[in-house]
């Protein structure tokens, strides 16, 4: 017989927070069944109100605080903690680091993989980092709003502070809104699929302050596109390159595939290295400069590049990796399945006048076979994967060509930690700790680089 749960909806209760799971919820527990509860830290003890029950697990809110962790931020965003746009805002910075170290450690624990994880190396100022905003743009009461959804909702709430992102962004993203407003814009409206404009995006480069607004919207027609454009570069001076994508479909993927340029460049320009990125609508261009620049530099010493090496950088997007190594190695070849990625990653090495560099097209996973295929011996690879870590098949062809390193930058410890039982069979070691990065403070997402060594 199925296993009723312990709790029903709308109980109320008393328990202690037990754990912290991977989005950032306080876990309570009653006989072993789990209830994930917003804003509850380990070791505080709160009055639960159930809010959904499943068979497995239910939700619950904070209906009182009975006790405090010494874990607690006094001055949590509760906006940015409604919304998730900081959902580990609730959390002294040094728990936070602790909390990401220790979510690594629990997860090769339960692959049995015995690893040391270094402590997390954090940020001087953990909140104001991003470099990028992609808003979305709705009417609220009468009024076009930009903002950001509830936690697991479709309810916008309006925002000028976001928190995390670059100051100037934000300024930027409510001087735009006003414009909009001015001049009765429609903001789009999910169910019917109406109004024009969808989403705003601003990009600033931490280094060179140039900045670039992309107006998303449901159709090619803008009404007063050229008052609103004059504007927008009038009211701020940092804006380089306003852009309209057009995304015509009911899709909840935020960007359509064409891009206009309504005024000035294609793309606006940032530093890593001291080398020179140019980086579009679409570009992938890590979110978070500063600690990008710890995190290639830490990468990059970890590989123990002499100058005569041949290097692989799988998943390679506009460069960053490929580029930043190349001085350090004796060639560098990158593989990326986006085409225009691919294509600022050759204008990238261009611009740098680098000239050991190659960027092929294609997806990891089937050019890595190729090559092991035709007998390519690098002595470093590099991986870089999306969330969901490598395929098996990369996996072998990497090990396959017998490099002496992999270094893996990791932005799952999940898919890490997965993939690391299969790299440990292929006959390498992990060498020396794991070591997380907080790339993202305040959220929930794990930046590591762990390096493997051939046997």
């Amino acid at each position: 017989m199925a296993q009723k749960a312990p709790v029903t909806k709308n109980q109320e209760f008393e328990a202690e927070v037990v754990d912290l799971t991977y989005q950032g919820m306080g876990v309570v527990k009653i006989d072993d069944y789990p209830i994930f509860v917003v804003d509850a830290i380990p070791g505080e003890i709160v009055r639960v109100g159930v809010t959904k029950v499943q068979k497995s697990f239910a939700f619950g809110r904070v209906i009182k605080r009975l006790q405090e962790s010494a874990d607690r931020n006094p001055n949590a965003d509760q906006k940015a903690l409604t919304t998730g746009i900081a959902p580990l805002a609730n959390l002294t910075y040094e728990a936070q680091l602790k909390f990401k170290q220790n979510q690594i450690k629990q997860l090769f624990n339960k692959v049995h993989v015995d690893v040391e994880v270094a402590e997390t190396l954090g940020m001087e100022n953990p909140t104001q980092y991003r470099n990028k905003a992609q808003v979305p743009v709705r009417e609220i009461k009468g009024q076009l709003e930009t903002g950001f959804y509830r936690r697991n909702s479709h309810i916008m709430v309006p925002i000028e502070d976001y928190y995390i992102q670059d100051p100037e962004i934000d300024k930027a993203l409510v001087v735009i809104r006003n414009i909009l407003r001015k001049y009765h814009i429609a903001a789009y409206n999910e169910t019917a699929h109406s109004g024009d404009i969808r989403t705003l995006m601003v990009r600033r480069g931490y280094y060179s302050h140039e900045m670039m607004v992309v107006l998303v919207t449901r159709r090619a027609k803008l009404p007063a596109t050229e008052m609103i454009v004059d504007e927008i570069h009038a009211a701020l001076p940092e804006v380089k390159s306003i852009i309209q994508n057009v995304n015509p479909d009911r899709t909840n993927v935020i960007m359509g595939s064409k891009n206009k340029t309504l005024w000035g460049a294609d793309y606006i320009t940032d530093t890593l290295f001291d080398k020179t990125f140019e980086i579009g609508p679409t570009s992938f261009y890590q979110v978070n400069p500063q600690t990008t620049e710890v995190l290639y530099k830490l990468a990059t010493e970890k590989a123990h590049l002499q100058g005569t090496e041949s290097v692989i950088d799988a998943y390679s997007g506009i460069g960053t990796i490929s580029l930043t190594v190349a001085d350090k190695a004796k060639s560098v070849i990158g593989v990326e399945i986006i085409e225009g990625a691919v294509a600022d990653a050759k204008q990238n090495a261009k611009l740098n006048g680098i000239k050991n560099v190659t960027f092929e097209l294609g997806m990891a996973e089937e050019k890595m076979v190729e090559w092991r295929e035709a007998d390519l011996k690098p002595d470093v690879i590099f991986v870089d994967p999306p969330r969901k870590g490598l395929t098996p098949e990369l996996i072998d062809a990497a090990t396959g060509m017998e490099p002496a390193t992999i270094v893996y930058i990791s932005c799952n410890p999940a898919t890490l930690a997965r993939d690391t039982v299969q790299i440990l069979a292929n006959g390498f070691h992990i060498d020396g700790p794991v070591q997380p990065i907080d790339q993202f403070p305040q959220t929930t997402h794990i930046e590591s680089i762990t390096v493997f060594k051939k046997n």
